[in-house]
């Protein structure tokens, strides 16, 4: 059994990562959120420590450290906002345990190399939730893509719409700042995925870049990629809203639709049994989707409008038909 402990108890993918620590067979001992509203610890772990501020948390940790072996922690969970992972990595390493961080494991691209030194130099592991490349339907198919002739250039769309309220706007999923933007913060996962699914980043290009949502195109060394994200309800296509449903995914490989919806309930507990084996995802695992989502983020807007290479969603927007 390990000893866990987490950053962000209050945020959204918290009790993912709680549900995962219980799961595997752990235990989380110390949790920390600047929000109180943490009653869902009381669900997995009541008897967990939990502290408000960032620096008693920290000569908590340092404490159980020093204590008897069996009390120190592991591994420190990440959660928190996005320009605190790598701060919350580093605390991790310095307390002798490894971190598991949710993405993005970092927003600038050069903070890797600081945590590939740190690494070595404390002699622990930093992990990241990279979880659809655990997703059954995304297994199969890139299976199926190595069988395949590597010297097919796939066609691919990229359609992502999350619904959020005007809240998101105000928190620090809505300052670019802290999170990034939409493509760091929403996309990063199926960038990701799209990188590992069919090889490197050769070009891209934005085509539509709003707060709420975006539009662009990638060549992979194997695919051209359209993509659409989008954090506005009304983007959302009338079947799914007919359904009351918030979220809509799709992949379309080649105009083959590849299904993805379901199956996401598990992918943490996956994760965490990864990690825990030490198989799990790592700073080079991460690489090259954080340097996307970085020039994604620092990018001018194309004035091509190649009508080829658009996404249909974005087409809508830009009035290009």
């Amino acid at each position: 059994m390990k000893n866990f402990a987490i950053t962000g108890i209050a945020g959204y993918i918290a009790p993912r990562h709680l549900q995962a620590i219980k799961e595997t067979g752990n235990v989380l001992v110390a949790a920390m959120d600047t929000h109180d509203s943490v009653g869902t610890l009381d669900k997995y772990f009541p008897n967990a420590s939990f502290f408000t501020e960032y620096e008693r948390f920290d000569r908590h940790l340092e404490k159980l450290k020093r204590s008897d072996a069996e009390c120190k922690i592991d591994y420190l969970s990440v959660c928190s906002p996005n320009n605190l992972h790598d701060a919350h990595i580093r605390l991790a390493l310095r307390v002798d345990a490894d971190a598991i961080c949710e993405k993005p494991l970092v927003l600038n691209p050069w903070n890797l190399d600081a945590l590939n030194v740190l690494e070595k130099e404390f002699g622990k592991r930093v992990y990241t939730v990279l979880q659809l490349r655990l997703h059954d339907s995304l297994i199969n198919l890139k299976e199926k893509l190595i069988k395949q002739s590597k010297k097919k250039k796939h066609n691919v769309e990229l359609t992502y719409i999350t619904s959020r309220g005007i809240w998101y706007d105000y928190s620090w999923k809505g300052n670019i700042e802290k999170s990034g933007g939409i493509a760091t913060n929403i996309g990063i996962h199926f960038f990701d995925m799209l990188i590992w699914l069919f090889g490197s980043v050769n070009s891209f290009e934005v085509q539509l870049s709003e707060k709420r949502r975006m539009g662009g195109f990638i060549e992979l060394e194997n695919a051209n990629v359209k993509w659409f994200l989008s954090i506005n309800y009304e983007d959302l296509p009338e079947t799914v809203k007919t359904e009351k449903k918030s979220t809509y995914r799709s992949i379309k490989v080649d105009s083959k639709e590849i299904e993805f919806t379901e199956g996401f309930t598990n992918l943490h507990i996956k994760t965490y049994d990864k990690i825990i084996h030490q198989q799990g995802f790592g700073i080079e695992d991460a690489r090259n989707s954080i340097e996307l989502v970085h020039k994604i983020r620092n990018a001018k807007v194309s004035l091509k409008l190649d009508k080829e290479i658009i996404h249909y969603d974005t087409k809508k927007y830009l009035g290009v038909f």
